[in-house]
């Protein structure tokens, strides 16, 4: 199973005290906490968030090697980024590796603890329909797409496809790639025609307990107001 599979099948079968929360209010402090994020300048700040981060996601019953391969991503990224200014203040490095390791771990948490309906009702609300459900599609469309993905790489390298000099291997992505671009069209035709069939109106995000609330909800008031606590003690820049 992909790492973003993994992700999307954790939200669906976990069982933390997170997965009970309403999916409206752990967008609101996942916005809250990436927004925050984005824009301290405080390090003491920055490092408090960080940790909150940290403690939603492993409270949230994420795997410690799921959990470590989503901020790894950002953090070799922000590692160029420190490497071509070296030379700077250490609390400018130290911003640009903690700012995006902390937004991704916040994002891992919401998508691993909300299944995909929830996730986007709140914003069929707020975006034009036909926008809300393109990305509906997309973010679904994506898992199928990554599993041809690695059928197809595993397919290659048992049959001796993916070795040999580069320009052999080369030729075999671009045979690959389009490949799988031509199946992506014939899957959006075929899930089109099937929307048409089954009387589509227009609208697919049409679920609304994304904003019932119950006890859970508390657990997750009661992280924003330490966020928001921490954000007024520590918002000057140090």
């Amino acid at each position: 199973m992909s790492l973003i599979g993994r992700v999307d099948y954790l939200a669906s079968a976990g069982a933390s005290p997170w997965h009970r929360a309403s999916a409206l209010s752990k967008l609101v402090l996942a916005v809250a906490l990436v927004s925050l994020t984005v824009g301290a300048r405080s390090i003491p700040l920055l490092v408090t968030l960080h940790a909150i981060a940290w403690l939603l996601v492993l409270t949230s019953r994420v795997p410690l090697r799921v959990a470590a391969l989503v901020a790894s991503y950002p953090l070799v990224v922000a590692s160029l980024f420190v490497v071509a200014t070296w030379g700077g203040p250490w609390t400018a490095s130290l911003r640009l590796l903690v700012r995006p390791v902390t937004a991704s771990l916040a994002v891992l948490w919401l998508i691993a603890t909300t299944p995909y309906p929830d996730l986007f009702a709140p914003l069929s609300r707020i975006l034009p329909g036909s926008v809300a459900d393109s990305l509906f599609i997309t973010y679904r469309a994506l898992f199928d797409l990554l599993g041809r993905l690695e059928r197809l790489w595993q397919s290659l390298r048992i049959r001796g496809g993916a070795g040999g000099p580069p320009v052999r291997r080369l030729a075999v992505a671009g045979e690959g790639l389009a490949t799988l671009v031509v199946y992506s069209f014939e899957r959006s035709q075929r899930i089109y025609s099937t929307m048409l069939l089954r009387g589509h109106s227009g609208r697919i995000c049409g679920c609304r307990h994304y904003a019932e609330f119950g006890p859970a909800d508390l657990l997750v008031l009661a992280v924003a107001a330490g966020v928001a606590v921490a954000a007024v003690m520590l918002w000057r820049p140090v």
